[in-house]
């Protein structure tokens, strides 16, 4: 591989051997060619490395690190990356074939735009649709109203400008399961930011994940993100609080409970 692509599809992989040969075969399907698929394999003990090694496709690249959490492989993944945009893609999550196709035209026919997501359709552990998840703000004033209430994005959803979030500091290493969130609020004064109406993405609800509905996390944690979210900033010593949290309620009765309830309550 020698000419610089357009795309950098960055995916972080961490013990993500039951879904990533799917989620990797979405990738290669796209519409659109010109990506480089840059997956940074974060200490997996799994298969992983091996369901990549498999595929013989000269656009994946597989950078391997020790566990470091996923905001420290986005950065490692942004640091390696070739292309001008990244599009954001989890491990265990499907691309439809037209989602890179889409997001690039916008960005380039937009050019005031730095950051594109769009709507997605969330799925069960085994694939099944459970529900169509509608994006809570669409236009960059929509999106700004609403910041720092809510997340205005869904993270493996989006494409951005690698400029942009390299500028703001990359992905804040001690927010702790909202380094996205922390992130999109320091990139709102930089570019415009905006939601496309249409799902390109089917998201994975995982009992596995970290990413469980935060009402299981305690108002402690909910009340510690909001402020720093509104502030722009965390400190070491608030990210080492916010892990001990996610720790103690990291247990997978609390896990499981947390992903039948989410998966119920949508269903």
């Amino acid at each position: 591989m020698t000419a610089t692509p357009s795309i950098t599809v960055l995916m972080p992989a961490y013990n993500a051997a039951k879904y990533i040969a799917e989620a990797i075969t979405s990738v290669l399907q796209q519409t659109y060619t010109d990506f480089e698929l840059l997956i940074v394999n974060d200490g997996s003990t799994d298969e992983t490395v091996a369901i990549i090694d498999s595929f013989k496709d000269d656009r994946i690249v597989l950078i391997s690190q020790s566990n470091k959490g996923v905001a420290a492989a986005l950065n490692t993944g942004l640091a390696h990356a070739r292309a001008p945009y990244i599009a954001r893609f989890d491990a265990d999550d499907v691309c439809y074939p037209y989602r890179l196709e889409k997001q690039v035209r916008f960005l380039q026919d937009n050019p005031e735009y730095i950051l594109v997501g769009s709507e997605a359709k969330y799925i069960l552990e085994n694939g099944e649709f459970l529900f169509d998840f509608h994006c809570i703000a669409y236009s960059h004033e929509q999106i700004i109203d609403k910041l720092y209430f809510y997340c205005p994005f869904v993270h493996p959803a989006v494409m951005y400008k690698k400029q942009a979030v390299i500028d703001a500091g990359g992905y804040p290493t001690h927010a702790h399961n909202f380094e996205d969130y922390l992130l999109w609020a320091n990139l709102a004064g930089s570019g415009r930011l905006c939601n496309l109406t249409e799902p390109l993405i089917k998201y994975r609800l995982n009992s596995s994940s970290v990413t469980i509905d935060e009402k299981w996390r305690g108002r402690r944690f909910r009340e510690l993100k909001r402020e720093i979210v509104l502030r722009g900033f965390i400190t070491a010593a608030e990210g080492n609080e916010l892990l001990a949290i996610i720790k103690d309620r990291d247990v997978r009765k609390i896990k499981e409970g947390a992903y039948n309830a989410l998966c119920g309550k949508n269903s």
